[in-house]
């Protein structure tokens, strides 16, 4: 296998090994681009800190304990010495399937300990206040109004809000279809509000805003092009305004707001991170903590003893 450079890298090649472990990586866990530079990117600065004296493969604890301390001296955050070696522990655990090396130089290595860092969510009256924001009587009021009803009936991520396309929607059964990270396809059930307003949009907000033109994007712009990310963003942060809310929030604070909502009435936690489309149920378990914390939230405020 020919080796290659990563983009930009100034150290020596990683490896061999380290391009079929990137092969591996798109074919079998279908992830990212981004995704897929990040590992290479924590796999190339252990090549550098090898210096060439020795394939990536062949590091030892000591070599990654070194580039730790480094990293600990550079004023590295924990999140991100935590990244790096999780991608380490991923490739030296590949290398062991793969019968390439016979010990794991990542073992009894710790992370670093970090701080759980709730998500920022919205109360049930804010969300109200801003679903109420839009002017639903003209076509983009109709569509603002549509993909936020969306957002939030449904815990998608922005990403997967604007790839929406008219094939991904099943509105006669209740449901739409997404494709999220990993090119997981998931279904998720709509509410009645949701799918009232984006019936609305389709039926006229969406061919005003297209004119003349065709597409199977959902969500189009005011030039009939396909809402991007960052326009959505600065169209909700502007209702924000309108509804009153002073707390900085994002697109995600909906998902955020989303999942919390449907822990505090009740719903499982399994299901929930069934919706929100994690492979590990850990990552939804930080919305049990938001919960928690509301509630002492609400005790210290309304008990007379507190």
């Amino acid at each position: 296998m020919t080796r290659r450079r990563s983009a930009g890298a100034d150290g020596p090649p990683a490896g061999r090994w380290v391009e079929a472990y990137q092969d591996h990586l798109a074919a079998e866990r279908g992830l990212a681009a981004n995704t897929l530079a990040a590992y290479r990117r924590d796999l190339d600065l252990l090549a550098e800190a090898l210096g060439g004296e020795r394939p990536v493969e062949r590091a030892s604890k000591a070599d990654l304990l070194r580039v730790l301390r480094r990293m600990r001296l550079e004023g590295r955050s924990p999140r991100s010495v935590a990244r790096w070696l999780a991608a380490v522990r991923g490739f030296f655990a590949w290398l062991l399937s793969e019968e390439v090396v016979r010990e794991d130089p990542t073992a009894h290595i710790e992370a670093p300990r970090m701080w759980r860092t709730l998500p920022r969510v919205l109360g049930f009256r804010d969300v109200e206040a801003l679903l109420a924001s839009p002017e639903r009587d003209e076509p983009r009021g109709l569509r603002d109004a549509a993909m936020m009803e969306v957002l939030y009936a449904t815990g998608l991520r922005v990403s997967e809000l604007v790839a929406l396309r008219l094939g991904d929607l099943h509105l006669d059964a209740g449901y739409l279809r997404c494709v999220g990270k990993g090119s997981k396809e998931r279904v998720v059930p709509l509410g009645g509000e949701a799918d009232h307003v984006l019936q609305r949009y389709i039926a006229t907000g969406r061919p005003a805003l297209l004119g003349a033109r065709r597409s199977d994007v959902l969500f189009v712009n005011h030039r009939g092009g396909p809402m991007t990310r960052q326009g959505f963003w600065k169209i909700l942060k502007s209702y924000g305004t309108r509804a009153g809310i002073r707390a900085s929030f994002s697109p995600h604070t909906l998902r955020h707001s989303f999942a919390t909502h449907l822990l505090e009435h009740g719903a499982d936690l399994r299901s929930v991170q069934v919706l929100l489309g994690h492979a590990d149920i850990s990552t939804t378990q930080i919305y049990t903590f938001v919960t928690q914390s509301r509630l002492r939230e609400i005790y210290k405020k309304y008990h007379p003893r507190s």
